[in-house]
């Protein structure tokens, strides 16, 4: 099984000297090509910034993330851009879809940008809305879809160029009960037939029962983590139980 991501004791410290608040504190975990991994916790557990950092978007104080055995917290700037567009995708919670480009060309952008043929990038664009359950609206703008739509649309750009790991921040956050369970189902499919890597964070059970492991954050440390079973409903429910046990939110 190949590693994605090894994690080695990152710990995350914010303000000056003497005045310190440690957010994380010696956080370790590795992640493997095909986990589909949720990150819960009560407010203030450190799940955005354990995020940041696994992202490349923050540094840690402390410790190091490495892909393919290379030390992402040691490289510069530009070269961490270059490690973003080839190797991370990201799902966010308010879609960042451009308004003046239809969905079709909205998730083909990542592949535009870098020059790709244009019929294999309308081929793996149909192919991805297939999956995500949005073919019939490739033609329409962002204007003209639901949220639900729309957050399906950014999962599919997220996809779109085969990265190694995709990062999603609450990507229910914004959506209904009915919206949020098709985007979950959708980036179950993706994770089950397309052996995609997704690390989400989320306060919500019921999003995270979609997910094969389950990591508790708690004052700054992995508190427990839980692996799925046969049945989401039991996950789910074992999930909630944590959560109460946790006085989580």
């Amino acid at each position: 099984m190949k590693e994605i991501m090894q994690v080695k004791n990152i710990s995350k410290e914010y303000g000056k000297k003497g005045v310190k608040t440690r957010v994380l504190n010696n956080v370790s975990l590795e992640i493997y090509e095909g986990d589909f991994i949720a990150i819960m916790g009560p407010s203030g557990a450190g799940k955005s910034t354990l995020l940041n950092l696994l992202s490349t978007i923050d540094k840690p104080t402390h410790g190091s993330i490495l892909m393919e055995g290379v030390d992402i917290t040691k490289i510069k700037n530009d070269k961490l851009s270059n490690i973003r567009k080839k190797h991370i995708g990201f799902i966010f919670q308010d879609y960042n879809l451009l308004d003046n480009m239809t969905l079709m060309d909205n998730i083909a952008l990542p592949l535009s940008i870098n020059g790709k043929n244009p019929k294999q990038i309308v081929e793996k664009v149909k192919q991805l809305a297939d999956l995500f359950g949005i073919k019939e609206h490739l033609e329409k703008y962002p204007y003209q879809l639901s949220g639900g739509q729309k957050q399906r649309g950014a999962a599919a750009r997220a996809l779109i160029s085969d990265p190694d790991i995709v990062f999603a921040d609450e990507p229910t956050g914004a959506l209904d009960s009915k919206s949020s369970k098709e985007l979950l189902m959708s980036l179950k499919k993706i994770n089950e037939q397309k052996n995609a890597t997704i690390l989400m964070v989320t306060h919500d059970a019921f999003s995270a029962s979609y997910a094969k492991q389950v990591y508790l954050l708690k004052d700054g440390e992995i508190s427990c983590k839980l692996n799925a079973g046969d049945s989401r409903k039991e996950f789910y429910d074992r999930i909630l139980q944590l959560m109460a046990s946790l006085g989580g939110e």
